[in-house]
C-alpha cells in the first residue's frame, strides 16, 4: 500500500505553507511557540485572516461556507499550522455547534447562524452543570 501523497497534496501543502509564511502574524506564533496565552484580540485576529481565505471552517461543506477538502487535505492543513505555530481555532461555534446545526438545523437556523460564525459575529461557549454542584 502506498500511502505517500500525490503530487495535487503536495501543491496543497506548499499553498498552505507560503500562506502562513505570508499571513501568520509573527507576534501570535511566537506566543504560541512560547506557551504564551492568547487573547480575545488574537483569536479574532487570527479567525478573521484564516476566513478571509475560506480556511476557517476547514470540516464545513462548501455550500455553508468551508472549504470543501479531503480528509488528507485536513490533516495536512492541521499538520502545517502546529508546524507553523499558529493558533488552535477556536472550536466551539466552529467544531461543537455549525456541525450539529448543518446536519439537524433547519435552513432558516443555518442561514442566520453560519456566517455569524464564520465572520465572527458570535461567539459560542458550552456550559456545564454538574447535579448538587452547580
Amino acid at each position: 500500500m502506498d500511502l505517500s501523497f500525490t503530487p495535487e497534496e503536495e501543491a496543497f501543502r506548499d499553498e498552505v505553507r507560503s500562506f502562513l509564511k505570508e499571513k501568520l502574524p509573527a507576534r501570535l506564533s511566537n506566543k504560541v511557540a512560547h506557551g504564551l496565552s492568547l487573547t480575545r484580540d488574537d483569536m479574532v485576529e487570527w479567525h478573521a485572516i484564516l476566513n478571509a481565505r475560506g480556511w476557517l471552517a476547514s470540516h464545513w461543506p462548501e455550500q455553508y461556507g468551508g472549504p470543501g477538502w479531503t480528509v488528507v487535505q485536513r490533516s495536512i492543513f492541521e499538520d502545517e499550522m502546529a508546524r507553523a505555530n499558529a493558533p488552535r481555532i477556536v472550536p466551539f461555534g466552529l467544531s461543537m455547534l455549525a456541525p450539529v446545526l448543518i446536519k439537524y438545523g433547519s435552513e432558516e437556523q443555518k442561514q442566520h447562524y453560519l456566517p455569524r460564525i464564520l465572520d465572527g459575529t458570535d461567539w459560542w461557549c458550552q456550559g456545564y452543570s454538574e447535579p448538587g454542584a452547580g
